[in-house]
């Protein structure tokens, strides 16, 4: 019985540091599949203003129901800063990311586009580090390891922008992607177009990223968030998409690949992703949440040579290999950091202590020794201060 129940603590304590590796490479998967039906979607006449608006009414209709019952007891109550940072988290992300990202997909390709996103560590690295939640100290290899890799990354992405290259078929796939029409003159500036669109889009997912990370220490409830946020985001969606498109047709779907598009999205890549992330950033940081982006570049590559036949040109091939290179430096830096490094303040937080003043540093040795021999228990010496864990402190006391 002892046997069964020291195996299940340890697997559960397995899950338990497990469990942000296994959302994140969950989530890549399911970003892939995403990209793959948008694109079938836009090929049959999808417009991306609509999807924008449908696909968050799918998440909010989604996540809502469990955000209601699952956290009416722990719900914070609702103030206006974090009522005013939800509303800009509806815009940063499904709206002004969404719709960037959905028309720099247009003008290359899905596998291109997936591509693109492995810059969004470096530029959340960048904007972490304006708003204080990463610190750099350029004396330690850690910090030169993350400011060395962010430098790589951003050289990537302009090697990506700037050289389109010839074709590599090396899946030796057939027929003419969606995009590629060499008698189009302006196939080019559309590609260059369609690149900084994404680029731009990045740089609003980076910062949904780093004010999620504020919005939850205010509001620590990641399903009524996730919920505010996808409702908020079909409200300005619409908005947007009203002044954007004047066609009321393109707001009919029928039972095909644009209503697939549309609850798939919605559902798996706005409610869940939204709810995940919440988890990982509590966990982990934002840094951390865009390390894995690489392995959705790879199964989008795969997926869109089969599915869509897109072609891989030289020159994403090329800049998607320096940023993954400048990826793992950000990452390995980062997760050395996490290694050696003072614990974080929330992680400091989660310990309740109690401190004891001792007058001199001498003193406070010798308490330690004393209680330490005297109650088979661990304490530290901070600074003068003696922290005694507050479960112990009664026996102590005692």
């Amino acid at each position: 019985m002892g046997d069964h129940q020291g195996l299940f603590v340890k697997l559960s304590l397995m899950f338990s540091k497990a469990k942000a590796y296994l959302g994140i490479v969950s989530l890549q998967f399911g970003y892939a599949g995403m990209y793959i039906i948008t694109m079938i979607s836009f090929n049959h006449g999808m417009n991306h203003y609509v999807l924008v608006v449908y696909r968050h009414a799918a998440a909010t209709l989604a996540i809502a129901p469990f955000a209601l019952v699952l956290e009416r007891k722990i719900r914070p109550k609702m103030t206006l800063s974090v009522f005013l940072k939800i509303t800009a988290l509806g815009l940063l992300e499904p709206v002004i990311d969404q719709n960037l990202y959905y028309v720099g997909m247009k003008y290359t390709s899905a596998t291109f586009a997936s591509a693109s996103i492995n810059v969004l560590p470096a530029i959340t690295f960048i904007m972490a580090v304006i708003f204080r939640l990463e610190k750099i100290n350029i004396k330690k290899i850690t910090s030169q390891a993350k400011v060395i890799g962010t430098i790589i990354s951003v050289s990537g992405a302009m090697v990506m922008t700037l050289y389109k290259g010839p074709i590599i078929d090396f899946l030796h796939t057939r027929g003419i992607s969606h995009h590629e029409s060499s008698n189009d003159p302006s196939a080019g500036q559309n590609w260059v177009t369609g690149t900084l669109m994404l680029l731009a889009s990045c740089f609003g997912w980076s910062g949904f990223f780093i004010l999620q990370s504020f919005t939850l220490k205010q509001y620590p409830a990641e399903l009524s968030v996730t919920a505010l946020i996808c409702f908020m985001g079909m409200v300005q969606g619409a908005a947007v998409a009203l002044v954007m498109e004047h066609d009321i047709s393109a707001w009919a779907i029928g039972f095909d690949s644009r209503i697939m598009a549309a609850a798939y999205s919605g559902v798996v890549c706005s409610g869940i992703a939204y709810y995940v992330q919440s988890i990982v950033i509590k966990e982990r940081g934002p840094v951390f949440l865009t390390a894995f982006s690489p392995l959705c570049m790879i199964i989008t590559a795969i997926l869109g040579s089969f599915i869509l036949a897109e072609k891989l040109h030289l020159g994403s091939l090329l800049g998607a290999t320096v940023i993954v290179i400048g990826l793992y430096s950000v990452v390995w830096g980062k997760s050395k950091e996490g290694r050696n490094g003072a614990p974080t303040d929330e992680k400091a937080g989660g310990s309740h202590e109690l401190p004891v003043a001792s007058t001199t540093t001498a003193a406070t040795t010798t308490t330690t020794t004393s209680i330490s021999h005297n109650n088979n228990i661990n304490m530290e010496e901070d600074g003068g201060m003696l922290r005694i864990p507050v479960s112990e402190a009664s026996s102590i006391i005692a």
